[in-house]
């Protein structure tokens, strides 16, 4: 592969149908631990979900953005499970690979902890990697989670055979991020007590609405409505999530380089990897690949999933 960026502006990808050896089992979920707080100084216990295509290739390891969960690739994560993962050498296809999807510190199932910085989350990562006894494995990252996923690379490359960023990149995020917008109306959200989870999430959008105008991103930002002992609230840390965005929206300095296999690969209608970037990705990622996925925001994987999960598959079969 060339060590300068090749950038490539591809739609849905072609190719020989895969072969479909090792159909995907129902998820196994990682126990939710006990106590969803942490001390702030030590690696979390990660929530996760593993589908397991029974192959013998490199696990796939996804780590979704901010605000969101593991169940954001859950259906990606299916499909990738029978479509993709290393050749074998006795068969002309690929074979399966396990992938699992996983819930970052102060989002989803995973504990709430004050910490909420790359080096916390790579370390979260690698103590995650460690328990299930995985030496290597392919990281993707959206957002968020791929900074996390680059930290992870630059600081520890010996677990990462492969590395998918996508749309974000090793530099400051966007300043006009709306993030910010978004954390003031969940925290003034006030739901009535026992009432239907409907009516509940319609009570939360009419007051999301004033701060919050796109409709896609208001049912995103409600998949972290949860109702307890009918009590509604936020599943995220939104204290920590405050405290820590700029924090987020930055990257941490490195002098070192990741020379493995790497992907940037954003949406063409987004913003997040800009050619202003490209000199620091190719300075950290010295073998990076650059290419966006035309008519795809910064959800790439939901705007263009068939698109999303081919340039993952041509990366991985490359």
């Amino acid at each position: 592969m060339s060590a300068l960026c090749r950038l490539v502006h591809r739609g849905l990808l072609g190719g020989r149908s895969p072969c479909r050896l090792f159909p995907a089992r129902q998820a196994v979920c990682g126990m939710a631990p006990a106590v969803r707080t942490a001390s702030s100084s030590s690696a979390v216990n990660l929530t996760y979900d593993v589908f397991d295509g029974k192959g013998e290739s490199t696990p796939l390891v996804f780590l979704h953005g901010l605000f969101g969960s593991k169940s954001n690739f859950h259906s990606i994560a299916k499909s990738l499970v029978q479509r993709t993962g290393r050749k074998s050498k006795s068969l002309n296809c690929p074979l399966s690979s396990q992938v699992l999807t996983v819930d970052a510190r102060n989002h989803g199932n995973s504990p709430h902890n004050p910490v909420l910085t790359y080096e916390a989350m790579s370390n979260d990562l690698k103590h995650l990697l460690s328990q299930l006894h995985i030496e290597k494995c392919v990281l993707i990252g959206h957002s968020m989670g791929g900074k996390t996923a680059m930290t992870t690379a630059l600081s520890q490359a010996s677990l990462v055979e492969r590395l998918v960023v996508v749309d974000i990149s090793p530099a400051q995020s966007p300043t006009r991020t709306n993030f910010r917008f978004y954390i003031q109306a969940m925290q003034e959200m006030k739901i009535s007590t026992d009432i239907p989870r409907s009516t509940a999430r319609r009570m939360a959008e009419d007051q999301l609405r004033s701060l919050v105008k796109e409709h896609s991103v208001r049912q995103f930002l409600l998949t972290n409505l949860v109702e307890q002992n009918g009590h509604y609230s936020w599943r995220v840390n939104l204290e920590a999530i405050a405290a820590h965005l700029e924090e987020i929206m930055s990257f941490p300095s490195f002098n070192t380089a990741y020379e493995g296999p790497t992907l940037f690969l954003g949406g063409a209608s987004s913003a997040y990897i800009s050619s202003d970037d490209y000199p620091e990705i190719q300075r950290l990622f010295p073998c990076a690949d650059i290419q966006y996925i035309p008519d795809a925001s910064h959800w790439i994987h939901a705007d263009k999933p068939l698109d999303f999960i081919s340039s993952i598959s041509s990366f991985l079969q490359s």
